[in-house]
């Protein structure tokens, strides 16, 4: 980490912050998008310290929300929090989570002379990539980082999941003790940062474990930790709820998931949503319904409701701000089109989709005559070029649930592979584009049902424009 960068706004700076700007609006104006990243790119290339001299000057300090699922809606949510405590926070909420995107952010809030306005006032959140933690930690010296859970995703870009977890132990060991660490105590991966450094430790997680899943870990495809990290034994679970996450313990050596700060101690599921909950925390119990479905979205709401306790905003800001908590864009994000109900959920590695398609699954209503699904396959720099992890995705979930499909992306064939194999009664039709391919799948919807769209990262993105194009709603970059 480098912590000795001058802080000092110079020519330099000023020089940078222009040149962004100049990128910035070079993007936006091409169309090319909303220069959430290209203008730090450009600023970080004449000014390599400028996001660290930038976040220097937020009086409240940053919070970092990293991990593998689930970092977009935590930002999102820990920033509604602030909001709601009356603090103004500034953010990354379009989702461009390296160090450009940072920069973007705070670039886009600093005047002309280089000073961040309301500086002094402010509280940074930073949504941060998995392997960019080291250079963030670096630059924004965060009061709070928040880890969400640790998952395989894009194996052709990070490897092994062993390997991000030695890169945030490596992290964490050069943090210092003023620093809060939010773990999730259901993931062993995560829990065990909390030997790593000398940080405070403040953790979250799941104690209702009638919302289990009845199979242990490995019932489903996708479990990514299944063996103690301290001595290789495999892990005992009382409860799981997804993957690796749940009620774990090593019956060699004792390690254990502790007993967490932040805890869910009533969970009710009900289809698509929304999601009534209990939080109990050390300043007392939380009571609402979450406009979200799906427990990975409870794990979300406590790793924010925690990240809340650990920035010192108080309790009664975290109920009101979650309950009318609005998705992030593509996140089961809704939209209403020619009669019809769309709703986004992106899935992007295995563990993530089978909460997606299990939310699907749970909606779905015999009476209706099926599901109807628009599923997109991308293999972008921003996906992962490896697409094998579909076939650790339980699409079998849905298969006999399922009226119509559509199937999309640069992958489509591999995609339609997998679900012949799930054992999917109908034929998909195969649209390659993704204009003909919406327009195929909203032709396939009844008038007054709903349309599931399941798109990869790249494919989310261009998804989420034709549809607020065609509902009238601002880009992502602008509506975050």
């Amino acid at each position: 980490m480098n912590l000795s960068a001058p802080l000092r706004t110079g020519p330099r700076t000023l020089a940078a912050l222009a040149a962004g700007r100049l990128a910035g609006a070079a993007s936006r104006v091409s169309r090319r998008g909303g220069g959430t990243a290209v203008a730090g790119l450009v600023a970080q290339r004449i000014d390599p310290h400028l996001a660290q001299r930038l976040a220097a000057q937020l009086g409240r300090g940053c919070a970092v929300v990293t991990g593998t699922n689930g970092k977009t809606t935590t930002a999102r949510m820990l920033a509604a929090i602030a909001a709601e405590a009356g603090v103004p926070a500034l953010a990354n909420p379009s989702g461009s989570n390296l160090m450009r995107g940072v920069a973007s952010a705070l670039l886009a809030a600093t005047g002309a002379l280089g000073r961040v306005r309301d500086g002094p006032d402010r509280l940074g959140i930073f949504e941060i990539d998995e392997a960019t933690l080291p250079e963030a930690a670096g630059a924004l010296r965060p009061r709070v980082i928040i880890f969400t859970n640790l998952f395989r995703d894009q194996l052709d870009r990070y490897g092994e999941v062993d390997t991000v977890a030695r890169l945030w132990q490596r992290t964490v060991a050069e943090l210092d003790a003023n620093t809060t660490l939010v773990l999730n105590a259901d993931d062993p991966a995560v829990a065990s940062l909390a030997e790593a450094g000398r940080a405070r430790v403040l953790t979250f997680g799941i104690d209702d474990v009638r919302v289990a899943d009845e199979s242990a870990p490995g019932g489903e495809h996708a479990s990514d930790y299944r063996f103690c990290l301290a001595c290789g034994e495999e892990l005992a679970y009382a409860a799981a709820f997804f993957g690796h996450i749940g009620h774990w313990r090593c019956q060699s050596c004792g390690r254990a998931r502790p007993e967490p700060d932040v805890r869910a101690t009533c969970v009710e599921l009900v289809g698509e949503g929304p999601t009534r909950l209990k939080i109990a925390t050390p300043q007392g119990e939380l009571a609402f319904a979450l406009p979200l479905a799906g427990l990975y979205n409870v794990e979300n709401a406590l790793a924010a409701a925690a990240g809340a306790l650990a920035l010192g905003l108080p309790s009664s800001a975290t109920e009101p701000a979650l309950a009318a908590f609005r998705a992030a864009f593509g996140r089961q994000e809704r939209f209403q089109l020619d009669g019809r109900s769309v709703m986004v959920l992106l899935g992007k590695n295995p563990t993530g989709m089978n909460q997606v398609l299990r939310t699907i699954a749970a909606a779905h209503a015999p009476e209706s005559g099926g599901l109807h699904l628009l599923l997109f396959l991308n293999d972008g720099i921003a996906d992962g070029r490896d697409i094998s992890w579909i076939w650790d995705a339980d699409y079998e979930l849905i298969a006999g649930r399922t009226a119509s499909a559509v199937i999309s992306g640069t992958r489509a064939e591999e995609l339609a592979l997998r679900l012949k194999y799930a054992g999917f009664a109908i034929e998909p039709e195969l649209v390659r584009d993704a204009q003909p391919a919406l327009d195929a799948a909203l032709a396939r919807t009844p008038v007054g049902q709903m349309l599931y769209i399941v798109p990869t990262y790249t494919a989310m993105l261009e998804i989420r424009e034709l549809l607020a194009r065609r509902g009238q709603r601002p880009h992502f970059w602008e509506e975050a």
